[in-house]
């Protein structure tokens, strides 16, 4: 891959959407991709979309975990490797499955994961912050939001 030039052409993207990444498997990863010449990769997360095909309701507790995981990966890689995160939120799986998680009712996992990612952590401020940014008087975490 080095002597193709490939790297300085593209900059991967690694995508995980589960709520126990492998925190250590993917800082390994960013290592090999550096040995192969890529000097900054990407990672890419999910705020909604990504639990079940058929899932109506956001878990926001999920996708929170999801985002405080990469957290966790960029703290551990190389401080100049991380160009970015893709935050997706998927609306199908593929083009002939039903709609899951609209975007309204994932509304509030949006606010907290881009709170979480900016903020670097989770905390009763972040939650407060979120909760006044939306008009809510009680963001649920880990169960559905009512």
């Amino acid at each position: 891959l080095s002597e193709s030039g490939v790297p300085q052409l593209v900059q991967p993207m690694i995508w995980d959407y589960a709520a126990d990444l492998d925190v250590e498997g993917k800082v390994q990863l960013i290592e090999k991709y550096r040995r192969c010449g890529f000097s900054k990769v990407w990672f890419a997360s999910a705020f909604k979309g990504a639990t079940g095909v058929n899932q109506s309701l956001t878990l926001i507790g999920h996708h929170l975990k999801n985002q405080l995981e990469w957290l966790e990966v960029s703290s551990r890689s190389p401080p100049d490797v991380l160009e970015g995160i893709a935050l997706t939120g998927w609306q199908r799986y593929d083009h002939f499955s039903v709609l899951c998680e609209l975007l309204p009712v994932a509304i509030p996992s949006l606010a907290v994961c881009l709170q979480a990612l900016k903020n670097g952590g989770y905390s009763e401020e972040v939650k407060e912050n979120v909760e006044k940014l939306l008009g809510m008087s009680n963001l649920e975490i880990d169960t559905f939001m009512r």
